[in-house]
């Protein structure tokens, strides 16, 4: 069954009023704008948690890899529970291992710029017999889920998952379809999340401190107001600014903000 996009469709209401919402959100709030987009397709899909992560493709990947050279750069999660981030961070550090998962090796292979996936769908009945479905899924009290993959350029893309308990009916193609929906509208908005760590534009990462300089930087603040904010020396709010400038090759505030807008490559 193929979800309508007219827009008098209840559910479609739903998925605009998100859009709109997180339209609404400042540049520098971009944690809160993520947070609300994963508690919000928690709540439209019935799921119990959400995890949003980016994968990079490595410059010279080792020969036979078989995640093809993709690697996680950065993981975040809803509901980050002892057991799920201690989960979380063992599936972090296997993919950086030349022990990976089946699941993990499927989820690299492909070139589709968008995809989505569910699980029973995508992997053989004996996988579900695993000890990586147990410890991931099981143990951490998930047993389904949908996976959605965005690519932002040919070396940087999405991943999203949500999750569903035991309790709760698997996932539906309906439900994978309505993800896809939501999803496909939003590559502005994953594009925005990773320019806010330079991992989309910059030449280098930021560091935590240059990335807090960032958003006070596109919420207006001033050099003084930042200083003040961020409880630094001047000095200090100067030579962050000047090394965000250099790592986005810009040189004023404005040239900046032109990239979040997407009129600068």
């Amino acid at each position: 069954m193929h979800l309508s996009t007219d827009s008098t469709v209840p559910q479609n209401q739903e998925v605009y009023a998100l859009w709109d919402q997180l339209a609404d959100f400042s540049v520098g709030d971009g944690d809160a704008a993520l947070t609300h987009l994963l508690s919000a397709l928690c709540t439209m899909l019935s799921a119990r948690n959400a995890l949003w992560g980016v994968v990079v493709r490595l410059p010279s990947p080792k020969r036979a890899d078989p995640l093809l050279g993709w690697r996680p750069r950065m993981v975040r999660v809803l509901h980050p529970t002892p057991a799920v981030a201690a989960s979380v961070q063992k599936q972090f550090d296997k993919l950086w291992s030349d022990n990976v998962d089946l699941s993990q090796i499927l989820s690299a292979s492909g070139d589709e710029p968008f995809r989505v996936r569910l699980l029973f769908e995508a992997l053989p009945p004996e996988w579900f017999e695993g000890e990586h479905y147990r410890r991931h899924y099981l143990d951490v009290g998930f047993a389904d889920s949908i996976s959605v993959r965005m690519a932002l350029n040919d070396d940087v893309r999405i991943r999203l998952f949500v999750f569903r308990d035991a309790q709760t009916p698997r996932f539906s193609a309906q439900d994978a379809e309505r993800l896809g929906f939501v999803m496909r509208g939003l590559r502005w908005f994953h594009r925005q999340q990773l320019l806010c760590y330079g991992l989309l534009i910059a030449n280098a990462p930021l560091t935590p401190a240059e990335r807090r300089v960032l958003l006070a930087l596109l919420d207006g603040h001033t050099e003084k107001q930042i200083a003040q904010r961020l409880d630094q020396s001047p000095n200090t709010t100067h030579f962050h600014i000047k090394s965000i400038y250099a790592k986005f090759g810009v040189s004023n505030r404005s040239k900046l903000t032109a990239l979040w807008l997407g009129k600068l490559r």
